[in-house]
């Protein structure tokens, strides 16, 4: 296809080529050859894998036990049980935190534990345990701490906890450092002379397989009795909310956690999530990843970004129906409030990032700090960032001397790796390769951003600037049938490492006049046609076309298919990611 550029940015296509077997691997696993060619590009190649892929299963889940440090960790908790000593959980103030806390409070609390949870502030205390925290702790009588989403570089903080007395059971999923912590056990998917099936559990995925072999090793064997296992496939429902929102690759295991939670959800007899679907206006909607990552972890998040997380984290562990009701309430107008907040602070740091040249080709980073800027939002400002100017971009809210930064990645940027080579100018710093947070002090800054520029200078090729638009198959509108477009949809939850299939089709007729619709006028409506079928297809955010294109007759387009319902008649659409012509 013919790079033919519509806006400033041109998108590159990346066009996969037909593979010779996915007619077969359509015969075989019994679907469309459409679907068969995108399963095939993601790297399912046979019917075995396929039936997997589309059909996961429970059984796909792997053994606990094979995960590094469980079955110490599940003996020590198994001991704490019995001995009624007092467990406290530590859990991070995100989506994914929030989750592997409630979980494991949940069983510990099913056995019969003397279990509490502690979340630290995201502004006052920041990300990880900190030792203030953990003297806290100890003082009010914990002899066991638990670590969750967190903890595996806070050497020194639980160096202070054993040093007291105090056993520590790390569990997390971020980034290893060069030294571990002395601690009881560390239960991690990467640990390094170990190896798991799937190293990119989440933090909340960490939670359940500890929960899952605690709960086995208080049974006393391999099958846990039945009050635990409908807990277990319960709890899947708060791991698919985790795994989503801290968007780890959605596919093996996490696609099977996934796929199970989002079944279960709108089923839950868990009182704090009925009454966050209430608040979303879910309850009796079939579920997927969108309602996760855009309706319901929101609302959790807005108790961390706005105020405190404990509220969230008590709607999920120990709130009445009544509580559970106000909590959820009270979050959605947390929400609407951090909304309001993120536009204000995405439209500045739009604006500085062209006043100071930052999008300039030479410029291979973006590093913005303002004292007026709130912490909580940062983070997904700097995502919008990253969405508008492809760029590694990290953001730091300064309040006082200090400042607190989060930052988000492209593809082929660590970013924590890019922090720990600019580490001689942060507090401190922690993260994955997409996503990291910093505390830095305010004389810092300048130095930071030119070490940071200087990194990316050296680790980003120019060519990463432009946004690609990767194709998973090549199709007519024919081929785009109803039963197609419903099978795609079955290669679902769809999110990081497993995106919405995207398709390309050539020398599509433009039938009539291209409209502007929605109140703005942003969204691009128009009718394609393609032989004898006639398609509706949908640009968001892509308005302005409808002038540019008025008097092109025919056009190349990609995009993602889906079935839209309308007054009780359901028809295919496809919604727009680029569109080209001569």
């Amino acid at each position: 296809m013919a790079l033919r550029a519509w806006t400033p940015k041109s998108l590159v296509w990346q066009v996969a080529e037909r593979f010779d077997n996915a007619d077969e691997l359509a015969r075989q696993a019994n679907t469309a050859p459409l679907v068969a060619q995108v399963l095939v590009n993601r790297g399912v190649t046979t019917a075995d894998a396929a039936g997997e892929f589309l059909n996961p299963k429970l059984t796909n889940l792997h053994d606990p036990s094979g995960l590094a440090g469980t079955v110490e960790a599940a003996d020590r908790l198994a001991r704490a049980v019995r001995d009624k000593e007092k467990i406290v959980i530590y859990g991070d103030y995100d989506v994914d935190g929030m989750t592997a806390v409630a979980i494991l409070h949940a069983c510990l609390r099913m056995l019969g534990a003397s279990a509490d949870f502690y979340v630290p502030h995201r502004l006052d205390e920041g990300y990880g345990v900190n030792v203030e925290a953990v003297r806290k702790i100890i003082a009010d009588g914990a002899k066991l701490i638990v670590t969750v989403d967190c903890g595996v570089s806070a050497v020194e903080p639980l160096a202070e906890a054993v040093a007291a007395g105090v056993d520590v059971i790390v569990t997390d999923h971020h980034g290893l450092p060069k030294k571990l912590p002395d601690v009881t056990a560390i239960v991690h998917p990467r640990l390094p002379g170990k190896s798991y099936a799937n190293p990119d559990l989440a933090g909340v995925g960490v939670a359940f397989k500890l929960a899952w072999q605690l709960a086995r090793t208080v049974c006393g064997r391999d099958r846990v009795d039945e009050p635990m296992r409908d807990f277990l496939l319960d709890a899947t429902c708060l791991a698919a909310l985790g795994t989503i929102a801290d968007v780890v690759p959605l596919v093996g295991e996490n696609r099977t956690i996934a796929t199970f939670g989002l079944r279960g959800l709108p089923g839950t007899r868990h009182a704090g999530l009925r009454a966050l679907l209430e608040s979303a206006k879910l309850v009796g909607e079939k579920l997927d990843a969108y309602h996760v990552g855009f309706l319901l972890a929101p609302r959790l998040n807005a108790a961390g970004r706005m105020g405190h997380a404990r509220l969230a984290v008590e709607l999920l562990t120990s709130a009445s129906a009544d509580r559970s009701r106000a909590i959820a309430d009270y979050l959605n107008k947390q929400n609407d409030e951090r909304r309001k907040v993120e536009r204000a602070i995405a439209a500045e740091a739009a604006q500085m990032v062209v006043d100071q040249g930052l999008d300039a080709p030479e410029s291979r980073c973006i590093v913005l700090a303002s004292e007026n800027w709130h912490g909580g939002v940062i983070g997904i400002v700097a995502s919008r960032l990253v969405e508008k100017f492809s760029r590694p971009t990290i953001l730091v809210a300064f309040n006082g001397d200090g400042g607190q930064g989060s930052g988000r990645s492209i593809p082929g940027f660590h970013l924590r790796d890019a922090l720990a080579a600019c580490s001689g100018h942060v507090r401190s710093f922690g993260g994955h390769a997409m996503a990291a947070g910093l505390r830095i002090d305010r004389d810092r800054i300048e130095d930071f951003a030119d070490a940071m520029a200087q990194y990316a200078a050296e680790h980003v090729p120019g060519d990463e600037f432009a946004a690609k638009l990767d194709i998973d198959a090549e199709c007519s509108l024919a081929e785009l049938s109803h039963n197609a477009v419903e099978h795609l949809g079955k290669l679902g939850p769809f999110g990081q490492g497993n995106p919405e299939p995207v398709v390309a089709v050539r020398n599509c007729r433009v039938l009539g006049k291209p409209k502007r619709m929605g109140r703005s006028g942003k969204t691009l409506g128009m009718l394609l046609g393609d032989g004898n079928v006639k398609m509706r297809a949908v640009g968001f955010g892509m308005g302005d076309l409808a002038d540019t294109l008025e008097g092109v007759r025919t056009i190349d387009v990609a995009g993602t298919p889906g079935i839209n319902s309308f007054q009780g008649r359901t028809s295919v659409e496809i919604s727009l990611k680029d569109v080209t012509w001569e």
